[in-house]
């Protein structure tokens, strides 16, 4: 039944710029999972997460959403999903709910659901008393919590997030972790990088760690933490890192 299928199945997956970015890639994420990729730079985040959302093409492997072979049926794949970059594009000429009706229009959706959805989603991200002025203007959390706005207009089941804190104060951090802590409450599931560990340590039902585009350890807090004397999932990173 579709629902016994996992959010995000990855088989084999590889990727090469030169040298291997993703490397024999396996990972399986549940649905209703908020699951967390840790990993130093260029250990292959990045990469990983353009080509689960379309963006790229492996070299090898296979990329399955919600059951969907990406490859096979690569519209039907991305219809199901949602990927906020760690530099989101705005159209800066565009006020937030026109953008938001703009991204409801691209997905599909009837305007009749779009309007309450897109005013949702701004009083949610303390967004509503800016309605009437252009993102251009906006600062860098403004932009981040808009197009995370963008991302969630069409209620997608898979979330995908690369370093969505980033630049945040801490006022819009807590506001966009209880809206994707709220996205998955209610079935959803969030897969996102950080290099914030306590973002992982508060948000995340299990966390894998990614070195030189393989999956080197994958558990749930606790598991991880049993896996280094100090007993930290910071511990365990550096350690992790550190090793030959």
């Amino acid at each position: 039944m579709d629902d016994q299928r996992p959010a995000l199945r990855l088989v084999g997956l590889r990727k090469q710029f030169g040298r291997p970015a993703v490397d024999g890639f396996d990972l399986l994420v549940r649905r209703g999972e908020f699951y967390a990729l840790l990993g130093p730079n260029g250990a292959g985040k990045t990469t990983t997460l353009r080509l689960v959302t379309g963006l790229l093409a492996p070299d090898a492997g296979t990329i399955e959403v919600l059951g969907v072979d990406m490859t096979a049926a690569p519209a039907a794949a991305k219809a199901k999903l949602a990927y906020l970059p760690d530099e989101p594009m705005l159209y800066g000429k565009l006020k937030p709910f026109e953008y938001l009706e703009f991204v409801a229009g691209l997905w599909g959706v009837p305007a009749q659901d779009a309007e309450p959805r897109a005013r949702e989603l701004l009083d949610w991200l303390d967004l509503s008393q800016h309605a009437h002025e252009l993102t251009e203007g906006f600062s860098r959390g403004m932009k981040q919590k808009l197009a995370l706005a963008g991302a969630l207009i069409h209620d997608p089941e898979l979330l995908i997030l690369d370093e969505p804190l980033t630049g945040l104060d801490a006022a819009a951090a807590r506001q966009v972790k209880d809206l994707l802590l709220a996205h998955v409450a209610k079935g959803g599931t969030v897969i996102l990088t950080t290099h914030i560990l306590e973002v992982a340590e508060r948000l995340a039902h299990r966390i894998g760690i990614i070195r030189q585009g393989r999956l080197i350890a994958e558990g749930t807090l606790d598991a991880l933490r049993e896996r280094t004397p100090g007993g930290s999932l910071e511990d365990m990173f550096l350690h992790l890192m550190a090793a030959p």
